[in-house]
């Protein structure tokens, strides 16, 4: 299950959604946050845009790759889009399998592929109200190319 959303979104439904197959026995989630400090200080904001049609495709690529790696029964992706306050919800990954260690692994990549293939935008918007897009940093591509080696 994919959606994009600019809506807020409930951490305990979503899990308890993943946790209604009747088949696994682990569900590993993460949820991602706004924080105040980015690639700037004072952050106040994030805008988000996306590519629509597009943004579905690549997760579902993704989903697909996670599933050849690992034995995986369920997963639930969300992102928001629009702008968000500090604090809000941005994403929520969920995954669930037979045993905690496929369930950890796909979460991780998942969301470390959503931060390098996903045709997601951010940008910062500060307290003095200036705004920048921000670049994909180093560390993620190198996850993402770590993942790709195997």
């Amino acid at each position: 299950m994919i959606r994009i959303q600019t809506e807020d979104f409930d951490i305990g439904r979503e899990t308890d959604a993943l946790a209604d197959d009747g088949q696994s026995g682990a569900i590993a989630t993460f949820t991602g946050l706004v924080r105040a400090s980015g690639d700037r200080q004072d952050v106040r904001a994030l805008f988000l845009e996306h590519y629509p049609g597009m943004t579905e495709s690549v997760i579902e690529d993704l989903i697909a790759q996670a599933s050849e790696r690992w034995s995986i029964n369920a997963v639930r992706v969300i992102h928001r889009v629009g702008e968000l306050a500090l604090g809000e919800r941005i994403v929520f990954v969920g995954v669930t399998s037979a045993h905690r260690g496929d369930a950890f692994a796909a979460c991780e990549f998942l969301m470390d592929a959503l931060k390098t293939s996903a045709p997601f935008w951010k940008k910062e918007i500060t307290a003095d109200g200036t705004s920048h897009w921000v670049e994909q940093k180093d560390s993620d591509r190198r996850k993402a190319d770590d993942w790709q080696a195997g």
